[in-house]
């Protein structure tokens, strides 16, 4: 159960951030972020109210506020090191938060088989290598690097707060539910910065009325990174983190093979190799 959890967390991610990278070419990647939550925010409301999962409440919920303040951090370090680029190098990187959930795992007692070791060290490789890494060409500002390693930090612990917010199922819904008010409250501030010092918030072109077209899809973005964290969080309780994040962390992955999919973009060799070596270390992984 585990593995299933986890790789459906990866297939939710890469989608979402596939979905989430076409609409911020034309919208506010903070728009993006804080509209797309918004819409979460009120499904996750729903149900927790028509599955009573207020009941569930407790100390725990602190993870899920954790998670929630972490996560808008993160992702303005990820775009703000991929707007210094080069992409080549940030998007790999920032995979790398996958350490977090791990040591995490290591620190209380999981020790992972050597057929699972293996399949760890291969899967992580071909993640990295699936995201297309600059081996050569432009250097790369300090700054963007030091962003993108506080992206994935906060990206990987992002993984570690919500898989320690609930036990239960209601319990879930409810954390996943606190996470993301958190979520739009921190975005929605910056949001507001942002607008005060003369950012665009809507679309350039076409304005409101782009934004309500988007809506739909919008949607989908918000709820399938939902459903992501829900997956990760019930493959986390069910098996061995160590697995569970690694499994997880394969959405550059799927991010990659839909761009190849609906946009038609050329995998490079390298992009061909790593998503070969994920599926090698998934394989060792669910089978160790």
């Amino acid at each position: 159960m585990t593995a299933l959890f986890a790789l459906a967390t990866s297939l939710l991610w890469g989608l979402a951030d596939f979905g989430g990278g076409l609409l911020t070419r034309r919208t506010p990647a903070l728009t993006v972020v804080v509209v797309s939550q918004s819409i979460a925010t009120v499904v996750l409301g729903a149900i927790v109210l028509a599955t009573g999962g207020w009941s569930e409440a407790g100390p725990q919920l602190w993870f899920a506020v954790g998670a929630g303040l972490v996560g808008p951090v993160a992702m303005l370090a990820f775009y703000k090191a991929l707007a210094l680029g080069p992409m080549g190098v940030v998007s790999p990187l920032g995979s790398l938060g996958v350490a977090v959930p791990v040591g995490v795992g290591l620190v209380l007692g999981e020790r992972p088989g050597l057929l699972q070791f293996a399949g760890i060290l291969v899967a992580v490789a071909g993640v990295v290598l699936a995201g297309g890494p600059q081996l050569k060409g432009a250097p790369v500002q300090r700054q963007a690097v030091l962003l993108t390693l506080l992206a994935a930090f906060g990206f990987g612990a992002v993984m570690a707060l919500i898989a320690e917010a609930s036990t239960t199922l209601t319990g879930l819904f409810l954390a996943l539910f606190v996470q993301r008010v958190t979520n739009v409250a921190a975005g929605g501030a910056a949001l507001l910065v942002s607008a005060r010092r003369g950012a665009p918030v809507l679309p350039v072109e076409g304005g409101p009325a782009l934004l309500v077209r988007a809506l739909p899809a919008l949607a989908f973005v918000g709820l399938a990174d939902v459903a992501a964290n829900g997956t990760y969080s019930m493959a986390a309780q069910h098996g061995p983190v160590t697995v569970a994040a690694v499994l997880a962390s394969l959405y550059p992955v799927v991010t990659a093979l839909a761009a190849r999919g609906v946009l038609s973009e050329r995998l490079r060799g390298v992009q061909a190799a790593g998503a070969g070596l994920a599926l090698i270390g998934t394989v060792l992984l669910a089978t160790g």
